[in-house]
């Protein structure tokens, strides 16, 4: 299916043209996660219901409504646009009137990255190179100290990964790479068409 079909499928609509949703040189324009990329990376990687997922910079929720369709999993957007926050809920609404599916398990949050609370459930995030690698670090540290608060393993899944992304974990956190998933099709193009799995384990 090509992303029309899965919008369709899904009862939303996440297509349209890029977006700038903020004049700092901190925050990326819009664009959502290709589906075939989406599809390809879920099914190297398969959620269960311990997991919660949270989306930074979630747009108008494709991610989020996809892995909810797919696994039926608590997950949530962080998105600090106002316009495409309105767009997640209405979105939220149709899909929601058209699945019958729980509405408890995807919720949305207009909230700078930076300043979301880390849930002490939540335990894998979802990253589309919203923000520069500086409000990285910092969603980065507060992930760590819930770690620290309440400890459990956590998976950070990058997609269209930055060099600065990719070194900070590497070089200045306890995050490990354990998973790189190439988008066929893509990659062959454009090196940056690929998904890396970090990881942080509890110490046995």
């Amino acid at each position: 299916m090509n992303d029309t079909d899965f919008d369709r499928l899904l009862h939303i609509k996440t297509m349209g043209m890029l977006e700038v949703i903020n004049q700092s040189a901190h925050y990326n324009r819009y664009e959502a996660t290709p589906y075939k990329a989406i599809e390809e990376f879920f099914n190297e990687y398969e959620l269960n219901n311990m997991q919660n997922v949270v989306d930074f910079g979630s747009g108008k929720g494709r991610l989020p409504f996809y892995i909810h369709h797919r696994f039926l999993i608590s997950v949530r957007g962080i998105e600090m646009s106002n316009k495409l926050y309105r767009e997640s809920i209405e979105n939220l609404e149709s899909y929601m009137q058209k699945t019958k599916k729980k509405k408890n398990l995807i919720t949305f949050e207009k909230c700078l990255a930076q300043e979301y609370e880390i849930k002490s459930q939540d335990n894998v995030f979802y990253f589309f190179n919203p923000f520069s690698v500086q409000i990285f670090m910092k969603v980065v540290e507060n992930i760590l100290q819930s770690i620290d608060q309440q400890e459990r393993s956590v998976d950070l899944i990058l997609y269209y990964p930055t060099i600065e992304y990719i070194q900070f974990l590497n070089t200045r956190t306890t995050f490990k790479l354990v998973k790189e998933v190439k988008v066929s099709g893509l990659y062959e193009h454009n090196e940056n068409e690929r998904f890396l799995l970090f990881r942080f384990l509890v110490n046995e």
